[in-house]
């Protein structure tokens, strides 16, 4: 498997993504050490789900596979889930090629 396990609860795919993906059911307040320090949880994520490695500003590039997966509608601070409600997905939409 490519990528990078966080204390088998988390799995970062790529050093350059600003997301990582949760293993399982993750609860808001847990604390998971990895390489580059450690991230508490802002939120619950669910199992498959994202959540911020650092803070990502309102219409920053998130990044997983070491590629733009989506754009920030709003400012995620570290830990927090990153779904449809705080992202919008880039893929495919020939109409967000020239708002960067």
């Amino acid at each position: 498997m490519k990528g990078d396990v966080i204390e088998d609860a988390a799995l970062l795919m790529d050093q350059q993504d600003s997301v990582a993906t949760a293993l399982e059911d993750l609860e808001s307040g847990r604390v998971l050490n990895f390489d580059s320090g450690k991230i508490v949880l802002a939120d619950r994520v669910p199992f498959g789900h994202k959540f911020a490695l650092g803070p990502i500003e309102r219409g920053e590039d998130i990044y997983k596979y070491g590629a733009v997966i989506g754009r920030a509608t709003a400012d995620v601070p570290s830990g927090t889930w990153v779904h449809t409600h705080n992202c919008e997905s880039t893929r495919g939409r020939g109409d967000q090629e020239e708002t960067k």
